[in-house]
């Protein structure tokens, strides 16, 4: 359990975690906290109606710069400018989005609660936090959201109304984050949609190694947009 002084921003050893990769029960979601927290390379994760959990999972899900794979079909949905793509114009609406229930979570509900609505949006608020927003039509189709932190970005969430659009989020963001010198996305744990991304599982030693070297580099907070030319789509 985590300390009921919330000026204790203090979390246990990361290699304490489970084997599952639980870390912590307690504590709250202040900015402070949460910051602290994904320095450390920890992330809250939990349901609505349970106490806040936080995780270090091992091994851990990274999109290294430069290693973002665009099928053929992905590449010609892009070149065939049917969508556009946005940073932090929505970022409320694209957590909103993401907080909907799937059929994978038509049992168990959303994990991203109300209380993890408006601690994400408080971030989004101080600079640290950042959408991306795919739109067709002028409607929001898909887009994902997370946390910057020196060099390194922790997604947090994506979402998807139409097919590929939240592909097209994250291939976008990989690209202008190269583009900016980023070391990494965070996709926190491995999956074969994301293996196909060109997403790897790495061992939580050596993300941690990685985590410290993008941290001793200055944050980019504020609002962000894409260079104009990133891949065929251009910001907004």
């Amino acid at each position: 359990m985590l300390p009921d002084d919330k000026s204790d921003l203090r979390f246990p050893p990361v290699d304490l975690a489970s084997p599952e990769g639980l870390l912590a029960i307690g504590g709250d979601l202040a900015a402070a906290r949460l910051l602290e927290a994904y320095k450390h390379g920890i992330f809250p994760w939990y349901s609505q109606g349970q106490p806040i959990m936080w995780w270090s999972p091992d091994p851990r899900a990274l999109l290294f710069s430069g290693n973002i794979k665009i099928s053929r079909s992905l590449a010609k949905t892009i070149r065939q400018n049917r969508f556009t793509v946005s940073f932090d114009r929505v970022f409320p609406d694209v957590v909103q989005a993401c907080s909907e229930p799937r059929e994978t979570q038509a049992e168990t509900g959303t994990w991203i609660t109300p209380a993890m609505m408006a601690a994400y949006c408080k971030l989004h608020e101080m600079g640290h936090a950042h959408s991306v927003e795919v739109w067709q039509s002028e409607k929001l189709v898909g887009g994902l959201y997370g946390i910057s932190l020196g060099r390194a970005f922790f997604g947090e969430s994506m979402f998807s109304r139409v097919s590929n659009s939240s592909k097209i989020a994250l291939a976008m963001l990989a690209k202008q984050l190269e583009r900016w010198h980023f070391h990494f996305i965070d996709c926190q744990l491995p999956s074969d949609h994301l293996g196909s991304l060109g997403v790897e599982p790495v061992t939580r030693e050596k993300f941690l190694r990685e985590l410290k070297k993008a941290l001793t580099f200055k944050d980019k907070p504020g609002a962000w947009y894409f260079d104009d030319d990133i891949q065929e789509l251009k910001g907004r």
